[in-house]
């Protein structure tokens, strides 16, 4: 124990040991406060429609957030309403984007707060738009009725991601509770349209939003998160020749050739899984997530189409590799069949993102371990994200430093019965106040 003790408080004043103490008896008296606020959030629907493409409700959670920044002192709020201009920019320059979304209503939400010392700064990036509830029935309780059973709060976007974005208000609130300053400036951005691919915080990196070191707030399951994978969806359709099933031999079943093509990427996919390997990420993959056709038992499907994501490991595979690999199979499949080569599959694709990779060797993630375990009393694991999210962005077109930390579990999000343990949405609120001061009280290079 006193070794462990030792380790912790090596390199850090007795002011820095003073602070983060009152941090921890501050959240303790005031957690009731910091879940409530929670609450009130994940109560607000905020889903968006279609994956973004046929709008989203954002508008009153920002509205919520607005208030409540405004109520804290926030030193300048920016409210940055969509524009289908920089997505097409960014789409052109760095190829993401993800045009075409109806973005009536929606803005993103900057605050700043100044801090004292003129040290490093840090942006705590959240979006506001969760996941459609439409299993309502299959929920314990209404989606957006949140409530608190076994340690654990039940509601839509609880864990993906309103813990991790007010987790980051309240970390600032936190050290305004406790009356420590903040000693360089922190910013939180509340964007839109993330469920969309991301493109609240494509506008928000568009418009030159930069810091010292980001923050973005998914749930890491207590894992600080250093990569994430990339993907594109993809829509392929086929065309056949309807005709009554009694006569099939006169008419062309698209569902057969679309399986005739899902055979061929699947043993692309194999090769992935053998070919590729990266030390925090799980191998690519393919998944056939829709597939619809046909009118009737006793037709030949006339038509056939299916969607599918492709994971993809950053540095060891590209987006361009994976679109034209994809491409490749789907076309030598349908040449090796004599009706498809006449009438050829339609590939499309409505979605994309890059992948994320951070060094470990930086400031920003010793930082991060050094304080989680000053705060927490144990060391944090580092690891890979499945799916993908806003930190490629910060990362690869800012050109922030970036890591991904919040509360929650991966698992949980876009899940019925969607849920944040109260615990690790307290603890990111005081890993991220520790953060602001350690981070922000070094000098910035």
């Amino acid at each position: 124990m006193k070794q462990q003790k030792e380790k912790q408080n090596r390199g850090r004043s007795p002011e820095r040991e003073r602070q983060f103490q009152k941090l921890k008896e501050t959240l303790q008296e005031n957690r009731e406060l910091y879940i409530r606020m929670l609450k009130k959030l994940v109560a607000i629907d905020t889903h968006d429609i279609g994956h973004g493409i046929g709008g989203g409700l954002e508008q009153k959670g920002q509205e919520f957030l607005i208030h409540l920044l405004s109520s804290m002192g926030a030193d300048a709020i920016d409210v940055d309403p969509m524009s289908e201009a920089v997505i097409e920019e960014c789409l052109e320059k760095h190829q993401e984007g993800n045009p075409g979304h109806n973005q009536e209503n929606r803005s993103n939400v900057y605050a700043v707060f100044r801090g004292s010392e003129g040290g490093r700064t840090l942006i705590f990036n959240g979006h506001m738009d969760v996941m459609p509830a439409d299993e309502a029935d299959g929920w314990t309780n209404p989606p957006f009725e949140p409530v608190i059973r076994d340690g654990r709060l039940y509601g839509r976007g609880a864990a993906d991601m309103k813990g991790g974005l007010m987790a980051s208000v309240m970390a600032v609130r936190l050290l305004k509770d406790a009356g420590i300053p903040i000693p360089g400036d922190v910013m939180i951005t509340s964007v839109c349209d993330e469920e969309g691919g991301g493109n609240g915080s494509i506008q928000a990196v568009m418009r030159g939003l930069l810091a010292d070191g980001v923050i973005n707030c998914e749930p890491t399951d207590g894992k600080l998160i250093l990569a994430h994978m990339g993907w594109v969806f993809f829509q392929v359709n086929f065309e056949g020749k309807a005709c009554h099933s009694g006569e099939k031999k006169n008419g062309v079943s698209a569902i057969e050739k679309a399986i005739k093509v899902i055979a061929a990427l699947n043993e692309m996919e194999h090769g992935w899984l053998l070919e590729y390997q990266h030390p925090l990420l799980p191998p690519p993959s393919l998944n056939i997530g829709v597939i619809s056709g046909g009118t009737a038992g006793s037709t030949v499907p006339g038509s056939c189409g299916f969607s599918t994501c492709v994971h993809y490991v950053p540095g060891l595979m590209s987006q361009e590799q994976v679109i034209r690999e994809f491409t490749d199979t789907v076309e030598r499949a349908a040449r090796a069949d004599a009706w498809m080569e006449q009438h050829r599959p339609e590939i499309s694709i409505y979605q994309t993102g890059h992948g994320f990779e951070m060094e470990e060797a930086h400031p920003l993630v010793d930082t991060a371990k050094e304080v989680f375990e000053a705060l927490c009393g144990r060391e944090v694991s580092v690891g890979g994200s499945h799916f993908g999210c806003d930190s490629r962005l910060w990362k690869n077109i800012a050109g922030c430093p970036t890591i991904q930390f919040g509360p929650g579990r991966g698992e949980e999000c876009h899940s019925v019965d969607e849920w944040i343990s109260i615990d690790s949405y307290l603890e990111a609120i005081l890993v991220y106040a520790g953060l602001i001061l350690e981070w922000g009280s070094q000098k910035r290079s």
